[in-house]
C-alpha cells in the first residue's frame, strides 16, 4: 500500500433486486426501498437503495482490492444522489494516508447518472505479505 495508490473502478448495476434484497438483508422495511407505488406517493420517482446496502458495497469495494485478509476498521460514508434501479454506480478509490499502526485510509466515491451517490473514508489494514 502506498499513498496515491488508486483502486480499479468497480461498476455496480443498480437493479431492483439489489435494492430490495439489500433492504431486506439489513432489515430495513421502509416502503421506499421495496414499493415503487408508495415511494412515488412520497415524492420519489422509484424505490431507492438504502444506506446500509451502500455501506456494504463500499466495504466490499475496498476488501475486493486488498484481498480476503483485509480488515475494515472504520467505514464512514455520506450519501448524495439516490441510487435508483436501472442506473449504474461506478466506484473509485484512492489510498490517501498510511498510519503508523499499519492501517491505510482509502477515500471512496460512488457516482451514478444523477451525480455522486456516496463519498467516504475507509480505514483498512492488511497483514504483511497478503497484498
Amino acid at each position: 500500500m502506498k499513498v496515491g495508490e488508486e483502486l480499479a473502478p468497480l461498476e455496480v448495476a443498480v437493479t431492483r433486486t439489489l435494492v430490495v434484497a439489500g433492504a431486506i438483508a439489513s432489515r430495513d422495511y421502509q416502503d421506499v426501498h421495496h414499493d415503487a407505488e408508495l415511494a412515488q406517493q412520497k415524492g420519489s420517482p422509484d424505490i431507492f437503495m438504502n444506506i446500509l446496502t451502500t455501506n456494504g458495497l463500499v466495504g466490499r469495494y475496498v476488501t475486493d482490492h486488498f484481498g480476503p485478509s483485509a480488515v475494515l476498521h472504520k467505514v464512514a460514508i455520506r450519501l448524495g444522489a439516490p441510487n435508483y434501479p436501472g442506473d449504474t454506480m461506478v466506484m473509485s478509490g484512492t489510498v490517501t494516508a498510511l498510519g503508523d499502526d499499519g492501517t491505510a485510509e482509502v477515500t471512496v466515491v460512488g457516482a451514478n447518472g444523477l451525480g455522486t451517490h456516496v463519498t467516504g473514508k475507509v480505514t483498512v489494514s492488511v497483514p504483511e505479505g497478503s497484498v
